[in-house]
């Protein structure tokens, strides 16, 4: 029997292991929110009534799949990534804390929040509550959205690119070593594949561009004048991104000879390219602004590692890929089927051979949370059959599985990918 971290490496071969490989948990955009964690932990009988789960990423609010779940569920992929979150706080000292819908859960010691007179619940970078909010969770909210953080007027004709370089530097010996440590750990005591995020290498994410982690951050923050940017100040994109492909590629570097090849997959980007009904910029724009640093993050990694390099982008981006698979990215996700031309069929006949499909298992928006188990369970086994034959599949929801989803629905997901991922998949 293969382990868990060699029926990944074959998928990403693009060739057929015992059974097509599950993730989740094993990236910020692979993973379950707590309170579904907590429910499914419930429901499995892992924990007596009452038992707290913990959040390991307090942005999207998304629940530790801790080993005991992972092996229940068949799980193949742990995740490698840095203590410290988007709110720029480590996830350590943890302390008792309840959503509104009064899941009972875990939270890292600074997660400190205070309450708003509209009952909102505001969060504050590094935990420093005498700094602006950062982010806001609606009152019987789930998560956090993240705060226009654009603190003072744009000097547009004095701008200066160290303002929104600011997150970025080079690597600290604490942090090498925390992931030296944790590689070594996750390699040696389990048999998963280790799917790393390091940071750093995601070009223009509009979930980091407001500096969250920053007490006072400088440049430009709005989500607007960012976007405006693109149009108006090209240039300035520009210069931000050589710089921080500079720091990232230093960066890489250290963190390879400190880990090696370890490493299965990595996470390159999750800066989202597309909405719903089309890409979110032209071909053009993203081959102006964006392919090049890609491209030079992909073959740095390619010609000094055995990492994969994985590729975060929501919406409708078919246009797109044959550009991300040219820039060198080896996965796509989370291969939101449900947005425009997306077909699973034509993704497959189309670029099947040339990157991985991680994610398009099921669709979180319409099917999972109001579908019943019985069109759950179809509709995993018709993208199995359509994703995996070949290899080139790791089965994961597309996104990461939403709080409220009913838990008869979460169980006959992961059924069904256990009843019908065996290879050889069979035909209708």
């Amino acid at each position: 029997m293969i382990s868990s971290r060699e029926r990944v490496a074959i998928a990403l071969e693009h060739e057929e292991p015992d059974r097509v490989p599950l993730d989740l948990g094993g990236s910020p955009t692979t993973g379950m929110h707590v309170s579904t964690v907590y429910a499914l932990r419930q429901a499995l009988k892992l924990d007596p009534p009452g038992t707290p789960v913990k959040v390991i990423e307090p942005f999207q609010m998304l629940g530790e799949i801790a080993p005991d779940l992972q092996e229940a569920l068949g799980v193949d992929v742990v995740e490698l990534c840095s203590r410290t979150n988007f709110f720029g706080f480590k996830n350590e000292d943890w302390k008792p804390w309840r959503l509104f819908d009064g899941t009972p859960v875990l939270v890292p010691g600074k997660f400190n929040t205070q309450p708003s007179k509209d009952g909102s619940i505001l969060m504050y970078p590094c935990g420093d509550t005498s700094a602006s909010p950062c982010a806001r969770m609606p009152k019987g909210g789930f998560y956090f959205d993240a705060l226009d953080r654009q603190q003072r007027p744009i000097d547009w004709k004095n701008l200066d690119v160290k303002d929104n370089l600011e997150e970025f530097g080079p690597i600290s010996v604490e942090e090498l070593n925390f992931f030296r440590r944790e590689a070594e750990r996750l390699y040696f005591e389990t048999d998963k594949a280790i799917f790393a995020n390091f940071g750093g290498t995601s070009f223009g994410d509009i979930a980091l561009v407001p500096g969250m982690n920053l007490r006072q951050p400088r440049g430009i923050r709005g989500v607007k004048e960012w976007y405006m940017c693109h149009v108006r100040r090209p240039d300035f994109i520009l210069e931000v991104f050589e710089a921080q492909c500079e720091i990232a590629l230093e960066n890489l570097e250290k963190i390879y000879n400190a880990v090696g090849n370890r490493v299965t997959a990595v996470f390159v980007t999750g800066t989202d390219f597309g909405t719903q009904r089309e890409p979110a910029m032209s071909i053009t724009t993203y081959r102006k602004l964006y392919k090049p640093f890609h491209k030079r993050v992909n073959d740095w990694i390619h010609e000094n590692t055995s990492w994969k390099t994985f590729i975060h982008s929501c919406g409708s981006v078919e246009p797109l890929i044959p550009e991300f698979i040219d820039a060198g990215f080896d996965v796509l996700n989370p291969v939101q089927t449900s947005a425009a031309n997306m077909d699973p069929r034509m993704l497959k006949r189309k670029y099947g051979d040339r990157i991985t499909f991680w994610g398009g298992g099921v669709d979180t928006q319409r099917t999972l949370p109001f579908g019943t188990p019985d069109q759950v369970r179809r509709e995993v086994q018709e993208r199995i059959r359509i994703f995996a034959p070949g290899g080139g599949f790791v089965f994961n929801t597309i996104h990461n599985v939403q709080p409220r989803i009913p838990i008869e629905n979460v169980l006959a997901m992961y059924r069904a990918v256990r009843d019908f991922g065996k290879y050889p998949i069979k035909k209708k």
